[in-house]
């Protein structure tokens, strides 16, 4: 893999490059007017990283758009809880100001971000991502991008972005140590339609959920375990939770209550 800059390179983003390059272990090259296309040609695995000043871009195909951070419909999310409006995933969870989240497939950190307005300035977000590059990205997006809005800036800018594996991190937890446990797995059956899911799916963990790493979650939460899944999805069934699904949405909430 490549990491390299914009043509014309910033000092700062020649310092995210190289800390970048050394986070991931990958070759860090001086841009010199080289296209995408030649990057990938030139970067073994066909993969490119390139870092500007606004965005970190992730490169497989010089023919499909790149994936880098955007809070999307979190953003959307976000607004209508700062208008005093309910948003399912928190409401369910019963996050409140100050609880402790721990998001164990953070991926894009769409509903970490969500949870991190909602439990405010006195509240804790660890967002769990176990593939490095997806993390990598992810975490210079929370750090950089600007909403437009100070208040859910700072709230992107507290969410704990890790690279670790759920279950271990789960299975080093004390017991009741987080308020609320979340997963949000690549879905077993996907929504075709559902472009975000698509661009980022070939660097996401596939790996389903197990009874253990549930079991873990449970001792670790002090008010909820909750899961997103597709509507139609039997992992509600098998891992134990609660099925809650939302209108004529195609996505569910599974909720385990701790107490």
């Amino acid at each position: 893999m490549i990491i390299t800059t914009a043509p014309k390179p910033t000092p700062r983003s020649l310092e995210q490059a190289g800390k970048l390059a050394a986070e991931l272990q990958a070759d860090a090259r001086p841009r010199k007017g080289l296209s995408v296309r030649k990057l990938l040609e030139i970067s073994g695995d066909n993969r490119v990283i390139i870092v500007t000043d606004s965005e970190t871009r992730y490169y497989e195909h010089p023919e499909e758009p790149p994936l880098f951070f955007h809070p999307s419909m979190a953003f959307v999310r976000v607004k209508r809880l700062r208008k005093g409006e309910s948003d399912p995933l928190i409401g369910l969870s019963r996050c409140e100001p100050g609880d402790h989240i721990i998001d164990c497939t953070a991926g894009m950190a769409a509903d970490a971000l969500v949870f991190s307005y909602a439990a405010g300035e006195g509240g804790e977000v660890i967002a769990l991502e176990s593939e490095p590059v997806l993390c990598s990205l992810v975490r210079q997006g929370l750090k950089h991008y600007d909403t437009g809005l100070p208040d859910v800036n700072d709230a992107m800018r507290r969410i704990q972005m890790t690279c670790s594996n759920h279950a271990e991190y789960l299975a080093a937890q004390p017991d009741n140590s987080a308020d609320i446990v979340y997963f949000d797995p690549m879905f077993r059956q996907p929504i075709m339609e559902s472009a975000a899911i698509g661009a980022f799916r070939s660097l996401a963990n596939m790996d389903e959920l197990s009874l253990e790493v549930v079991e873990q979650a449970k001792r670790v939460a002090r008010k909820t375990v909750i899961m997103k899944e597709n509507g139609v999805s039997d992992e509600f069934d098998r891992l134990g939770f609660t099925r809650t699904q939302f209108n004529s949405s195609k996505i569910a909430y599974g909720v385990i209550t701790i107490d």
